[in-house]
C-alpha cells in the first residue's frame, strides 16, 4: 500500500523468510493466496526481502559448465540453407572488389602487394613491396625500426634504396626540423640523415647516462 507502513505478522514473517529463495513473482503469488492479503504488492515483497537480506541467491549468471538450453537446436527454416553463401564463396560489391594474392596497388605513395585473403583488418592483408624485398636480403626488420627511402621516391623499391632506422629519427627527417629530405637535392640527402643519425646516437647516450 503505497504511502502507508506495512505491518507484517511474526508468523508472515517467518513463512516469507523460509521461502526466500523463490522468484520473487512466485512468492508474491503464493504469499497473496496462503494469508488472504490482496494489497500487498510484488514490490512489497521485494523490498521486504532486500531490507531484511533475505536474497534468493541467484546472480542473474548463468552457472560454470551451464548447458545452453537451445544447445543443438537448428534455428534455420528448413530449405534456407539453399540461400547460404558457400566457403569462399563472393557474390556482389565483394566480388567486384576482390583482387588477387599478388596484385599490387599504390596507397600513400607506397607500392603495395596483396600477401594474403583473410587477415583482419584487411590492410594487413597488403604489405610494402620495398619491404618485402628489403626482409629478402636482410631478413626480418629490427623492432621499433623502419624503412627510410634514400632517393625520396617511395615507389622506387629496389632493396639498396632504403636503410633501416629507428622510428625515432622519422620526425627529424621532416620539414618540421626545417630538414625535408625528400625534398632536399640529392647530394644533401646523405648529409642530412647522418647528422640526424648523429644527433639521435647522442641523445640516447645521454638517456643511458641519466638512467
Amino acid at each position: 500500500m503505497k504511502g502507508h507502513p506495512i505491518t507484517w505478522l511474526p508468523e508472515e514473517l517467518a513463512w516469507i523468510e523460509a521461502r526466500k529463495d523463490m522468484p520473487r513473482a512466485d512468492l508474491h503469488r503464493a504469499f497473496v493466496a496462503f494469508w488472504q492479503r490482496p494489497e500487498i504488492t510484488k514490490a512489497a515483497i521485494s523490498g521486504l526481502c532486500k531490507r531484511k537480506g533475505w536474497l534468493t541467491g541467484r546472480t542473474g549468471c548463468f552457472p560454470k559448465g551451464n548447458i545452453s538450453h537451445n544447445k543443438g537446436k537448428n534455428h534455420c527454416p528448413p530449405g534456407s540453407e539453399k540461400g547460404w553463401f558457400k566457403p569462399g564463396q563472393m557474390a556482389g560489391r565483394a566480388s567486384a572488389l576482390y583482387r588477387p594474392i599478388g596484385t599490387t596497388r599504390v596507397a600513400d605513395g607506397y607500392l603495395q602487394r596483396k600477401i594474403n585473403d583473410h587477415a583482419l583488418p584487411a590492410s594487413r592483408r597488403w604489405r610494402g613491396v620495398h619491404l618485402l624485398n628489403w626482409e629478402a636480403i636482410n631478413g626480418p626488420l629490427p623492432e621499433g625500426h623502419c624503412l627510410k627511402c634514400l632517393d625520396g621516391n617511395k615507389l622506387n623499391t629496389d632493396p639498396a634504396n632504403w636503410i633501416a632506422i629507428p622510428r625515432a629519427l622519422l620526425p627529424r627527417l621532416t620539414g618540421r626540423f626545417g630538414r625535408d629530405y625528400d625534398a632536399a637535392p640529392d647530394d644533401l640527402k646523405p648529409i642530412i640523415l647522418a647528422i640526424t643519425q648523429l644527433e639521435h646516437a647522442a641523445r640516447i647516450r645521454k638517456q643511458d647516462a641519466r638512467s
